[in-house]
């Protein structure tokens, strides 16, 4: 199979998932009990746990390697300031789907970025995907739950979702063909969805995991991170 063959099947599993968490938010039809409210909580949680390892396994040490300390921390606050903006956008105009926006704007960076990188480090580029199906798992099932809210749309949600496992494929495809050659572009765009992410787990992720008068949720975030250390250990270098 030709590199570019494996990038698509990868980049669209890893997408996927993201349909994969709205499906298991569809079938799940449990009473809106307190222990289910955990268990979305804590999903929520894990999803930023491994967003928190993409960044400090993958992300951060690819830019600081690439372009400095300086110049990484300045893509860092440039990206966080970005995701800033679209909120901020996001909260004038009405909008309500943090969840689907940190499912959005951190799988087109990482994607572009995955593409890009398996030119010179498959390694990494494996790495990157299976962050990016893991924390796609979370942020797709508590993203079905946002968008599904009033009667007919869980099947509009599972579209949507359907829709965005294709943006994998298109990104890490453009991030190939375009970004391959580019390492500091590619290691700028990797530092840039870094400090987005961060930006959005302090602003969406981690306030929504925490549940007045219960501990356990935030766990999920421990268990998320520890699953990041997994895939950097079976697949990084």
């Amino acid at each position: 199979m030709s590199e570019l063959l494996v990038i698509v099947a990868v980049s669209w599993l890893a997408g996927l998932t993201a349909w994969i968490g709205g499906l298991l938010a569809r079938v799940e039809g449990t009473a809106n009990t307190t222990a289910k409210r955990e268990f979305v909580h804590a999903m929520t949680a894990f999803g930023g746990g491994i967003l928190l390892a993409a960044v400090a396994f993958a992300l951060v040490p690819e830019g600081l390697s690439a372009l400095g300390p300086w110049a990484a921390m300045a893509a860092m606050c440039v990206g966080g300031g970005a995701f800033c903006a679209v909120d901020i956008y996001l909260g004038r105009t009405g909008g309500s789907r943090a969840q689907f926006v940190a499912l959005l704007t951190d799988f087109v960076p990482e994607a572009l970025s995955m593409g890009a990188v398996f030119a010179t480090s498959p390694r990494l580029g494996y790495m990157l995907a299976a962050f990016i199906g893991l924390q796609n798992l979370p942020e797709g099932f508590n993203a079905y739950r946002e968008i599904a809210v009033g009667a007919g749309r869980r099947r509009k949600a599972s579209r949507i979702l359907f829709g965005v496992s294709l943006l994998g494929p298109l990104c890490a495809v453009g991030g190939y063909l375009l970004l391959r050659d580019s390492h500091l572009v590619t290691a700028a765009l990797m530092s840039f969805a870094a400090g987005g992410i961060l930006y959005l787990m302090f602003q969406d992720i981690a306030p929504a995991s925490r549940m007045r008068g219960h501990w356990t949720p935030p766990l999920g975030a421990v268990l998320g991170f520890v699953a990041g250390m997994l895939s950097q250990a079976l697949i990084g270098p």
